[in-house]
């Protein structure tokens, strides 16, 4: 019986020294980094910045924003084409009796984006009629 308490408590002592080893990273600089001596394979292309740097990447992004707002206001339409799926949303699903649309047809939706009217197959997502406001 002691054999089996001893062993017991080895076990759990072992377990207990493993869970706290393996708790937390490790850090060898006080911004979360371990630069160690890896080189450059080792940083996996990770860009060392400090805090103020911050502002500038905010900036960069609303800028990147803004482009790709611009980009998708300027798209033109055409049949055939898929529609993005960042479209498909209830959004911009609109009722054919508020635009004095023709009535769709089944699997079919009017859907208005930059004050186009256009009207996809719910099935393939294609564009299948266009119509400007």
């Amino acid at each position: 019986m002691k054999k089996i308490l001893a062993i017991i408590a080895i076990s759990l002592s072992t377990l207990m020294t493993m869970q706290i080893t393996s708790a937390g990273p490790h850090f060898d600089n006080d911004r979360g980094y371990d630069r160690g001596d890896r080189g450059e394979r080792g940083n996996r292309g990770r860009q060392f910045r400090d805090n103020d740097d911050g502002d500038d990447i905010q900036e960069q992004r609303r800028e990147r924003e803004q482009r790709g707002v611009k980009r998708l206001q300027q798209h033109k339409w055409q049949t055939g084409y898929v529609m993005p799926q960042h479209y498909r949303g209830n959004s911009y699903k609109v009722d054919y009796k508020d635009g004095n649309l023709p009535k769709p047809s089944r699997n079919q939706q009017w859907y208005k984006i930059n004050n186009d009217y256009i009207l996809v197959d719910s099935d393939s997502n294609s564009i299948l009629s266009i119509r400007g406001m």
